[in-house]
């Protein structure tokens, strides 16, 4: 497939037909496999073919054609599937770590992934450097000769910070160390985290893949070296393996994931155009609106700015909670990335428990909205957005 789009990878990528040669991918419901013999099983259990199965938790033909296609569409070699992104960002991190390593981190994190780099990798005896993610002096002086790892949002959840990713890549292998890339805000349709040099690169396959609020999935993707060595060594023994029925549920997403995000991309852009100089807002924040900090850097890097944006309402809780409530059709959830449009407030639940002083650094205020963008038409979205705005 490598000399088609992403487009056509992800309706066609990683198909393996039964003898049957069903044309919708079959799934495959089963937790083990029987062997033709005592030697053959032996031979299996010594080295797994590509497709030769074992068991679920080692590897599963639905869970195999999703690693296939997400890893075409990525760029990259291969991909791990995972019960969830957040499996898949502790897998990554736990699986080529050790004690006595050096993490060095952006801090604009989503709050789970914090959680892991300081609470599980610092419990664990890993040192840790926390930075800001859009200072390149900041990373030059924290990655060291010694650093094992460099882990970063490509486009921060909910602040939507971008970083410059060429810039940190090459600090980082000048010190021969690995990068892993949590590519949830830009999704696979837009990612230019393999095409820079990323060592892996993490998913929420919750997110755009799925898109449509159903199944919780996660998938790391980079070089076979490193997917079928430690991650998959990892992953097997701590089982983090993706249930074979969210994985065909996710394969059969991708053949429209194309068409959705960028559809929700164009309505992102649409309504932070709208919004910038709206009264009842102080600050908005998408990549690709010239008023972003790193809009030359965004631009730079993707033709897209991701399908969601922020907003500050003025009024801080107050003004956010009367925003939320008097939304007509857009809902009030934590999660983003779906088909329905939905509006958050970090400060009270994706990033509650932060300490203050933390949320005031990364710009978690009262008054912030994360804003994901759905399929709905987005004259509408903005209609609801506007009459909402208008009670604060």
């Amino acid at each position: 497939m490598d000399k088609y789009s992403k487009r056509t990878r992800a309706v066609h990528g990683g198909i393996r037909r039964s003898q049957y040669g069903e044309l919708s991918e079959a799934m495959f419901m089963t937790q083990a496999f029987s062997y033709p013999s005592a030697e053959a099983a032996e031979a299996r259990f010594v080295e797994a073919g590509d497709d030769e199965f074992i068991y679920a938790r080692y590897g599963n033909p639905t869970n195999r054609m999703f690693e296939d296609r997400l890893a075409q569409i990525e760029g990259t070699e291969d991909a791990f599937a995972c019960t969830s992104g957040m499996a898949a960002v502790n897998g990554a991190l736990m699986a080529l770590t050790k004690a006595g390593d050096h993490v060095v981190s952006s801090r604009a994190l989503f709050g789970s992934c914090l959680y892991v780099i300081e609470e599980v990798l610092g419990r664990f005896g890993v040192e840790i450097t926390l930075v800001d993610g859009t200072d390149n002096a900041a990373w030059e002086a924290a990655i060291r000769p010694d650093t094992r790892l460099v882990f970063l949002e490509s486009i921060s959840n909910p602040t939507l910070e971008v970083i410059d990713l060429k810039h940190v890549i090459d600090v980082a292998h000048r010190n021969d160390a690995l990068v892993i890339v949590d590519n949830a805000m830009i999704t696979p349709v837009f990612s230019y985290a393999a095409d820079l040099g990323a060592d892996l690169i993490v998913y929420s396959t919750t997110k755009h893949v799925d898109g449509q609020g159903r199944m919780l999935g996660g998938a790391i993707c980079g070089s076979k070296e490193l997917i079928r060595g430690p991650i998959e060594t990892y992953m097997k023994h701590t089982g983090g393996a993706i249930n074979p029925f969210a994985a065909w549920t996710h394969l059969k997403a991708l053949e429209t994931i194309d068409l959705r995000v960028r559809a929700q991309s164009d309505t992102a852009l649409f309504i932070a155009n709208a919004l910038a100089d709206h009264p009842k807002i102080s600050r908005m924040s998408y990549p690709l609106h010239p008023s972003h900090p790193q809009y030359d850097i965004a631009k730079a890097q993707a033709p897209s700015g991701g399908t969601v944006l922020a907003f500050e309402v003025k009024g801080g809780k107050d003004g956010a909670f009367r925003f939320q409530n008097a939304l007509e059709f857009i809902i009030i959830s934590n999660n983003f990335a779906d088909a329905k449009s939905i509006a958050t407030h970090p400060a009270t639940t994706t990033h509650q428990r932060l300490p203050q002083d933390q949320k005031d650094a990364l710009g978690i205020t009262d008054g912030l909205i994360r804003f994901s963008c759905g399929l709905e038409d987005p004259k509408d979205i903005l209609s609801d957005i506007e009459q909402a705005l208008s009670v604060i």
